[in-house]
């Protein structure tokens, strides 16, 4: 569904991707783990098209220097050259890190802002199923998004990107900051949107453990280089996975 080889980005001389290789076929989902810097948002941001924007901003500002090389494929179809809302269109829709919620409109205004591409009928049905599987989003519906704790926050942000109607949704280190029972209901949330929804998700991670029992894949990356990939049973197997994004250590 989604293939991306030897993907590369240069900020002026420091490499934040080493020739990435990543595939996500339908209805899986595709776990990336990696340390803080391990350039984890770089490759959301180059999947989504969104570094390809920045690039542009810099190059106009005289600013870093942004170097992008590899090809993306989507429904086999070469969208390297696709602007974000190009994608978006064709669904690959982006939930960045860290909300990024409009703070001063309601729930249900951030809702209907991300519905622009849906039609009346789907953002209907799509609204209906964000609020069945976030329930608390309904009672809130009204409140404005600056004052959600950072789990209510964290709902509206994948219900806002749902409303967007992906076919793959990037979920870029959605448990930030979150205590283990919200963890918890996201990744069972995650997980029945990938089988209600009949979606695929690529979703981003510092810490594995929470996230592996629902991936079909995963990769590891250090440095802007995927050091080890496996299922989820592979890596962990893994004595050196294990102890790095586990927090297990070896007896």
């Amino acid at each position: 569904m989604l293939e991306a080889t030897g993907l590369m980005v240069f900020y002026e001389n420091m490499l934040a991707l080493n020739n990435i290789n990543i595939k996500c076929g339908v209805n899986q989902i595709i776990g990336v783990f990696g340390a803080n810097s391990a350039g984890k948002s770089t490759l959301m941001y180059t999947l989504s098209g969104i570094m390809q924007d920045i690039q542009k901003k810099e190059a106009m500002a005289g600013g870093e220097r942004i170097t992008l090389m590899g090809e993306i494929r989507y429904m086999g179809e070469d969208i390297s050259g696709l602007k974000p809302s190009q994608r978006a269109r064709k669904g690959i829709v982006l939930c960045p890190e860290r909300r990024r919620i409009f703070n001063e409109s309601s729930v249900l205004e951030n809702l209907k802002i991300g519905g622009y591409l849906a039609s009346s009928s789907e953002a209907r049905d799509t609204l209906e199923y964000v609020f069945k599987i976030f329930p608390p989003l309904e009672k809130l519906k009204k409140r404005i998004g600056g004052f959600l704790s950072g789990g209510e926050q964290q709902m509206l942000a994948i219900g806002r990107a749902l409303m967007a109607q992906p076919k793959i949704l990037l979920l870029d280190e959605p448990l930030m900051g979150l205590s283990p029972l919200m963890q918890a209901e996201l990744i069972l949330a995650t997980k029945g949107i990938c089988d209600e929804m009949k979606l695929s998700i690529i979703i981003t991670e510092q810490y594995a453990r929470p996230v592996l029992p629902i991936v079909d894949y995963a990769y590891i990356l250090e440095n802007g280089s995927a050091v080890m990939e496996g299922s989820k049973q592979e890596l962990m197997d893994n004595p050196d996975v294990r102890s790095a994004y586990f927090g297990i250590e070896e007896s």
